[in-house]
């Protein structure tokens, strides 16, 4: 397993569709290994392979907290199958937009299908954080982040932010 660097706004790759995965084999399981210690490093809870520049579905997460074990997931391939019309805000953050946070609505819950670790088919219903944060990892999928749901003033603040951080750093 290795460490990989996470791209973070303004940087073009973030925006590109991923495409979808042909198979689970261990080159992909290698890959969601390093994202995952990734992930870990960082800290967050949720990775997409776009996010280390890899343009394919694959997504990791570890919605444990800070005292819980750990408890690894992977989705390969997701999809959403149903969404309620009921929607929660919630304030989200992304390692890709690093120490900015604001508020997001979106679906309470939601059904998804996906391959997990072994490549088997997985049909789960998400609710609460689970449904949040794969909304938002799957969003990456598409190019977008979390900042694209605000205002053109809040997003361009956020990403100004950003480049500011990275000068000093």
């Amino acid at each position: 397993m290795a460490l990989r660097e996470i791209l973070v706004v303004p940087d073009p790759v973030l925006k590109q569709v991923s495409q979808p995965v042909d198979k689970v084999d261990d080159d992909l399981r290698a890959l969601m290994d390093d994202m995952l210690e990734t992930m870990y490093d960082a800290p967050g809870i949720g990775l997409a392979a776009i996010q280390v520049g890899v343009a394919k579905r694959v997504i990791v997460m570890d919605l444990a907290g800070p005292d819980e074990e750990k408890a690894p997931r992977y989705f390969v391939n997701p999809e959403i199958l149903w969404a309620s019309e009921e929607t929660l805000p919630y304030e989200e953050g992304c390692l890709s937009v690093p120490e900015i946070f604001d508020e997001v609505e979106r679906p309470s819950q939601v059904k998804l299908k996906y391959l997990n670790y072994q490549g088997e088919e997985v049909i789960e219903d998400a609710e609460g954080l689970f449904a949040v944060c794969i909304q938002h990892e799957m969003d990456h999928l598409e190019g977008v982040l979390f900042i694209d749901y605000l205002s053109r003033l809040k997003r361009d603040r956020a990403v100004a932010k950003v480049k500011k951080q990275a000068r000093a750093a």
